[in-house]
């Protein structure tokens, strides 16, 4: 069951009880909301195939472009569930527009979690990346078992594209936000991969657990409260590094602020948002290749015809 934080941002945060435990449990799952993303959405499968990922659990927010014709393609039925989720739900007494990110996230928990070792909660524009073995579960290691793991955004910008480049996007994008950690509201944040069993509060971005509440650990196993995690001494991407290719190219950009965020009735505000935050990454860039380098290594491939060589 879970229960709604009656507070202003409600929705935003989801009390839930843990489910039990199935029997073999074993395994990562990736839970994301997904809307109109047949232009990605193989690369982004393929490349967490190859990095171990058990099962992918989508919430299908009204997709009208052939994105699960895709992925049906390319994941078996024992790799993929679909969840129809086309929440268009406000509050009665505040007009709020719930957040259905997170009733998705308490939802995958609730239903599928007992299933998993560790569900992974990210977007389609995110990228699990191993930086210490081949898979996922062999950088999950370093954390030493922590039930909470939060990982900091890398935020990928333009890398000088106007418009899309051919080709995957994670090999396209090599120029990020220097600081992953420096205090810029947007540009700065978390994404988590939990033990589903133990989980006790849901948000987009931060979880609790009831074995150590609000306490999350880097990927090195450093473990903080959730205010403590942008202070420098918690960064880490020694493990597991996610990158976020939020701009792809000016082009693309300009489309995704047109169309809007799907659970954010504000648009000017989101589109405010974007502009600043792109803005501040652009101004604030390193070269990183750790993704071109590790899909070399191993031959990622991540299309349907060719292995990848670099």
């Amino acid at each position: 069951m879970f229960g709604l934080k009656a507070n202003r941002h409600l929705t935003r945060e989801l009390e839930i009880t843990p489910p039990t435990a199935e029997a073999g449990r074993n395994g990562i799952a990736i839970v994301a909301c997904v809307k109109n993303e047949s232009n990605y959405v193989e690369e982004w499968v393929r490349f967490h195939k190859a990095v171990g990922v058990r099962h992918f659990h989508l919430y299908d927010d009204a997709s009208s472009d052939g994105t699960f014709d895709v992925l049906r393609r390319i994941l078996t039925e024992e790799e993929l569930t679909v969840v129809p989720w086309n929440l268009r739900m406000r509050d009665e007494e505040s007009g709020e527009l719930l957040n259905g990110q997170t009733v998705a996230f308490a939802h995958a928990i609730l239903n599928f979690g007992g299933k998993y070792d560790r569900m992974a909660f990210i977007d389609v524009d995110e990228f699990l990346l191993p930086k210490k073995g081949r898979t996922l579960q062999e950088a999950l290691r370093g954390s030493g078992g922590f039930p909470n793991i939060s990982l900091p955004w890398h935020m990928f910008g333009h890398s000088g594209h106007v418009s899309r480049p051919a080709g995957p996007v994670c090999l396209a994008y090599t120029m990020r936000v220097a600081d992953p950690l420096r205090q810029h509201l947007d540009a700065s944040n978390f994404k988590c991969i939990v033990d589903p069993v133990e989980v006790t509060k849901v948000a987009v971005h931060h979880f609790q657990t009831r074995s150590h509440g609000d306490k999350t650990a880097n990927d090195g196993g450093k473990s903080v409260t959730r205010k403590q995690r942008k202070a420098p001494a918690f960064y880490s991407a020694e493990f597991i590094q996610l990158n976020h290719y939020y701009a792809k190219s000016v082009q693309e950009l300009k489309e995704k602020t047109e169309r809007g965020w799907s659970f954010d009735g504000a648009v000017d505000k989101y589109r405010n948002k974007v502009a600043t935050t792109i803005r501040y990454i652009e101004e604030n860039v390193v070269e990183d290749r750790s993704m071109l380098e590790f899909i070399s290594q191993y031959e990622i491939e991540l299309n349907q015809d060719t292995a990848t060589r670099l």
